[in-house]
């Protein structure tokens, strides 16, 4: 379910981050393990790899309110316990808090994600931010409506902490399809240990059989001392490694990587607009040559640029006026855009280069006329037919020769 993220962008490190702050949580709360001081420690590196920090104040928070909040209909000795907890609990969130404002903008980074949230333009139209669509084959619907089963037949009930968990973040990825992955990440931990209980209780030759399957890893796991199944797995990809010749490259046919090549030849000067996804590429390959108007991460730009870029994309009423307003001399877009088939017929414009993924135009000015002279005959290349969508901005194409 989290699979949908697993992209070459810095929210990986946060999923990473998340997974270690999480188990550090629930070895201090369920086995004894106090481990609390290494999350200030973690909390410096990840407030500056990624927004997603935050979760872990909200981990943290869980935790210490799940205690404190048990503490009242506990008995006296269980009481002191679930109070001592939460009260370490929260001074150990106040020093990762501390630790959080050690980045290039202090206290700021605290606000930006409720900034974020708050901009209902940016998370009504940037689709990450938008709800999962069950109409898409995604593993999620599945792991959620797995959890209502086992929640509805497993005799272990939730505990305090257990259910705020749940809730929060089934709430956060039915508001979001950005935070499925953090919901898949939450809840695997949670519906492992019903389906342990229902497993348990089973009975039947089929159940038997897997029982004993199971003690026979735990044993050999227990052996191994807990490390058998990581070794195994960096051997195998070291083998892997080893025995093949990994490479990476982008879909020619999806990226406009020939149209790159041409810009770095032809160093066109003015400012640009751009795809929003042409923007990811062109930042990896010819940033700081070029500037981008746009690019894929859009909530990072705000509601007023996405507007303007909308605008422009659509040529709506007042795109010249975007186009006035940031000085843009050409424009590099999607090859079956509206935009790209509106300049090929509106004047002002001189298409310089085409393939069937990109379209570069400049304006028809003076400073530009040697490059217009130069590729006067450049057309439009026909359709080819059943081609591809353009594909989301930046994933990578992987092949082991």
């Amino acid at each position: 379910a989290s699979q949908i993220h697993w992209l070459a962008r810095p929210h990986i490190f946060s999923l990473l981050m998340m997974v270690v702050w999480y188990r550090i949580l629930d070895d201090y709360q369920y086995r004894g393990k106090d481990r609390l001081f290494w999350l200030p420690v973690m909390m410096l590196p990840w407030v500056n790899l990624h927004g997603g920090y935050l979760a872990g104040f909200i981990l943290a928070g869980i935790y210490c309110a799940g205690n404190f909040l048990t503490s009242f209909g506990a008995s006296t000795g269980d009481s002191a316990v679930s109070r001592g907890k939460s009260f370490k609990l929260f001074k150990i969130s106040l020093l990762a808090l501390f630790a959080s404002l050690a980045n290039p903008i202090g206290y700021k980074i605290l606000l930006f994600p409720f900034k974020l949230t708050r901009d209902k333009y940016v998370m009504d139209h940037v689709q990450e931010f938008l709800p999962p669509n069950f109409h898409d084959p995604i593993f999620f619907k599945y792991l959620f409506l797995l959890s209502i089963g086992l929640l509805a037949f497993s005799r272990k009930r939730l505990n305090l902490i257990e259910l705020m968990l749940l809730l929060l973040f089934t709430y956060m990825s039915l508001f979001s399809f950005r935070y499925v992955p953090l919901f898949a990440l939450i809840i695997a931990p949670i519906l492992l240990l019903r389906a342990d209980d229902l497993f348990t209780s089973a009975t039947g030759g089929i159940a038997g059989f897997l029982r004993q399957r199971a003690d026979s890893f735990a044993a050999t796991e227990a052996l191994a001392r807990g490390i058998l199944w990581p070794v195994a797995a960096c051997i195998l990809a070291s083998v892997v490694l080893a025995a093949s010749n990994v490479e990476y490259s982008f879909d020619e046919k999806k990226k406009p990587v020939a149209a790159v090549e041409f810009l770095k030849k032809e160093q066109i000067t003015g400012n640009m607009f751009n795809d929003d996804e042409f923007g990811d590429y062109l930042i990896y390959s010819v940033w700081p040559q070029y500037h981008v108007f746009i690019d894929g991460r859009l909530d990072m730009y705000g509601a007023e640029r996405i507007k303007e870029y909308k605008k422009m994309r659509e040529i709506e009423t007042g795109w010249q006026e975007v186009v006035k307003k940031y000085d843009i001399d050409w424009i590099f877009f999607e090859a079956k855009s509206a935009l790209s088939r509106f300049l090929l017929a509106a004047g002002g414009w001189r298409l310089i280069y085409a393939d069937r993924v990109a379209h570069i135009f400049v304006k028809d000015i003076p400073k530009y006329q040697p490059l217009i002279k130069k590729y006067a005959d450049v057309k439009p290349l026909p359709e080819e037919p059943d081609s591809d969508k353009q594909s989301e901005g930046g994933k990578i194409n992987l092949k082991i020769f």
